[in-house]
């Protein structure tokens, strides 16, 4: 074995060896101490060359006590015995190791003994072998020519004879339909007929060319023929391109079909899913087959990859498209998803044929655009039927108020709005837990979609609140807030549902979304930390919260302004300085009263019932007739002097002034009372203006002082705060005699004579209506 063979030596070998070499080498102390670079001794020298006894033994005295000593005593003589075994092993196996190779020389030796005598005779018998096949050769060389050139001769006749016979070879090809052998056949004797076709075989050329351009008609029809299949019709092709027939336009051609027959495939799919709206999409089988015929093209025409690749992703497109349409319609999600998971199984089975169109990633992408416009169309369709919900039970302007139109339509926006939701997040769950790995894929960005829907469904459908009520923009700071607003056009009960409904929205409807959303849809994330959260429903809260706010003085304002349009027609109307006598209650108090009304109908089928009734006068202040005694009396003293009756006026504006001072409009609360009572409140601040702008007579006066002294009782049974519509009241009166030229009041029995004849004219109309 070479020195450069030897295995490297493990730990224990390598010991044992530098243990033999410091046993067997000469004297290393005297090396070690005449070095002058020796390094100093150590403990953990005693295997180095340059080991020194004494010095050791120095050392290990120094550093070590007695029991130390002694456990190092037993680990050396363990050590000394182990090496001496190790020595003993190595000289037992050299031993045996040079005895075998000793015996292997001897038999090595044996066995040369005589080869050369061997050799010898070896060489001589192929001398004579080789002589002898010599004379063999020389001898038969001339036969051996004739022999070869009659083969030639018998092959040469064969070739010639196979020519002949090639025109009815071929026929009868024809006949069998056997295509494969008649271009073989010709296409082994066409180096022939280059070289020979124009002399000794130029009947045979002519015939076999015949018989060949037969053939050649007879594969164009059968690659242009849709019932054959499409591996014959690949054979043919190739058939065509071993005989030098220009295939181009066969691929133009074909390819043209392939186009069509998607084409048609396709159209025959949009037809079955008209008719069955259930149905899922093309057949497996379809698809089938049009990946063979793929697969087919491939083969026939491998340069034709890129048409291929333009046809597959265009038939998928158009299957996509005819999703989105569907999709339009607003489907279920449960059949998106029988659609979904037929075409993924679709682009499988295309992938496998026709990798290279990377169907799978096109397919992601289509998907991913079906499911996002899938939510945004939800969403879309949700808005519309809270639309229809609100507006569906609205009467029309000429028609009278249903008693129950605006709680319907209430109930119906809730429902919309609650339960339309629930069933989206339903649905949107179920793509989630479909199973199906593309949806797998986009679970984060559905989620992301999905809050973002409603985060902009909340949006929308506050801007659709707005149009319902006739703004685009409102502002609390508006305060001509209905002059652009044609109320005769604007339901104001639709306007009180909104306000209702938006705080419906604020308090239960984006509390329980949250909470499902949390539960269902946690995680995305996808849009990145930039933008923020998908869904913020503290901000959804706070934009209903303002829009309800909006929509209630929206109605108030709207109610309000019809009512003073009223108010204006009456005062603006007559000529109050040459007015009449008074001789009953106006009729423009039996509108008001009648406006009023209506009020509270639209009011108490949205609105609840306050709790608490504030500023409520007690029964001790008197009747209408007690109320209104004291100053008649005042009245009839002064009644003779006109200067005096104007000094008690001053003195009454002056002991105002130190009247404690009433808060008349408070913030308006979602209750019948709180908002009937700001409209009562309004309404009497715009007679007041009114009355402000005339100059009455003392008749005038008078019809002032009657109408408001009637409208008293009537009043307070629409409001909770009767000291405040009694002070209103009163500055009606107050304003009308300091606008009067004569202000002298009726007397009181004359006044009472009056407002009980219009009551009794009231129950007397009221019990005529119940009769009939």
């Amino acid at each position: 074995m070479a020195a450069g063979d030897v295995p490297p030596l493990d730990e224990k070998a390598k010991r044992t060896r530098e243990l033999l070499a410091s046993f067997y080498s000469p004297d290393p102390s005297s090396a070690a101490s005449s070095s002058p670079h020796a390094k100093p001794a150590s403990l953990d020298s005693i295997n180095s060359p340059a080991f020194d006894p004494d010095v050791y033994m120095g050392l290990l005295i120094q550093k070590s006590n007695l029991e130390g000593l002694l456990q190092k005593h037993v680990e050396m003589a363990a050590e000394i015995k182990n090496l001496d075994t190790d020595l003993q092993m190595l000289v037992y196996e050299n031993y045996n190791k040079f005895i075998s190779a000793t015996d292997t020389i001897k038999r090595m030796k044996n066995n040369i003994v005589g080869m050369e005598a061997n050799m010898d005779q070896l060489l001589a018998k192929i001398t004579s072998v080789q002589s002898r096949s010599d004379v063999v050769n020389t001898s038969l060389f001339e036969k051996r020519e004739h022999i070869e050139k009659l083969h030639r001769t018998r092959n040469l006749l064969r070739k010639v004879q196979f020519i002949y016979d090639l025109p009815t070879r071929l026929g009868k090809c024809i006949k069998t339909e056997a295509y494969t052998d008649a271009v073989r056949f010709f296409t082994g004797a066409k180096p022939i007929f280059e070289a020979y076709g124009d002399s000794s075989f130029q009947d045979c050329k002519k015939a076999s060319e015949e018989a060949m351009d037969l053939v050649i008609q007879n594969l164009q029809a059968k690659i242009y023929s849709d019932s054959e299949p499409i591996e014959a019709r690949a054979e043919a092709v190739v058939l065509l391109k071993q005989l030098n027939f220009p295939v181009d336009s066969l691929k133009a051609n074909l390819l043209e079909k392939l186009e069509d027959y998607m084409s048609k495939f396709q159209n025959e799919s949009n037809e079955v899913e008209a008719s069955e709206p259930d149905s899922s999409g093309p057949s497996k089988a379809s698809v089938g087959k049009i990946s063979r015929t793929v697969r087919a093209y491939l083969i026939i025409f491998p340069d034709s990859e890129k048409r291929l690749i333009e046809l597959a992703q265009d038939l998928f497109t158009r299957c996509y498209e005819n999703v989105q349409q569907s999709i339009m319609k607003r489907m279920p999600s449960a059949e998106l998803l029988a659609m979904l998971r037929n075409m993924s199984e679709d682009v499988t089975l295309m992938d496998n044929v026709l990798p290279e169109a990377a169907l799978p990633a096109f397919s992601l992408e289509a998907v991913r655009s079906l499911v996002r416009q899938y939510i945004s169309t939800a969403f879309s369709y949700l808005l519309l039927e809270v639309s229809e919900a609100l507006t569906k039970f609205q009467p029309k302007p000429k028609e009278g108020l249903e008693e129950s139109s605006l709680q319907i339509a209430f109930e119906g926006g809730k429902k919309a709005v609650i339960q339309g939701s629930m069933d989206l997040l339903l649905e949107f769950r179920q793509l989630l837990d479909g199973n199906l790995e593309l949806l797998a894929k986009l679970r984060d960005l559905i989620i992301d979609w999905v809050q973002e829907g409603f985060q902009d469904f909340f949006q929308k459908l506050y801007g659709h609140f707005l149009l319902l009520s006739g703004r685009s923009n409102i502002t609390n700071q508006d305060s001509s807030i209905t002059d652009s607003i044609p109320v005769d056009k604007i339901q104001t009960g639709l306007v009180l549902v909104l306000a209702q409904l938006s705080v419906f929205i604020e308090q239960s409807a984006i509390p329980r979304i949250t909470e499902e959303i949390a539960a269902s849809f946690s995680g995305g994330g996808v849009r990145g930390y930039e933008h923020g959260p998908a869904f913020v429903p503290g901000e959804i809260c706070r934009l209903f919260r303002s829009a309800g706010e909006k929509f209630l003085h929206l109605y108030i304002n709207m109610k309000t302004q019809k009512i003073s349009v009223l108010l204006k027609k009456r005062f603006t109307t007559p000529n109050w300085i040459k007015h009449k006598e008074p001789r009953e209650v106006h009729m423009f108090v039996d509108l008001l009263l009648q406006e009023l009304e209506a009020v509270a109908v639209e009011v108490g089928q949205i609105l609840p019932r306050g709790i608490i009734r504030r500023h409520r006068r007690s029964d001790s202040t008197g009747s209408t007739n007690s109320s209104r005694s004291n100053p008649m009396r005042e009245d009839k003293l002064n009644r003779s002097n006109t200067q005096r009756a104007r000094s008690q006026f001053l003195e009454n504006h002056l002991a105002k002034l130190f009247e404690q001072k009433m808060e008349i409009f408070t913030k308006v609360e979602y209750t019948q009372e709180s908002v009937l009572s700001t409209i009562v409140k309004l309404c009497l601040k715009s007679l007041q203006e009114f009355v402000r702008l005339q100059t009455f007579n003392r008749s005038g006066f008078q019809q002032i002082q009657l109408d408001i002294e009637f409208l008293k009782n009537p009043m307070k049974e629409f409001v909770d705060d009767e000291a405040a519509i009694d002070f209103l009241l009163k500055e009606v009166i107050n304003a009308s005699h300091e606008r009067c030229l004569d202000p002298i009041p009726l007397e009181p029995p004359i006044l009472d004579k009056l407002i009980n004849a219009k009551l009794a004219k009231n129950r007397e109309q009221s019990s005529n209506s119940h009769s009939q």
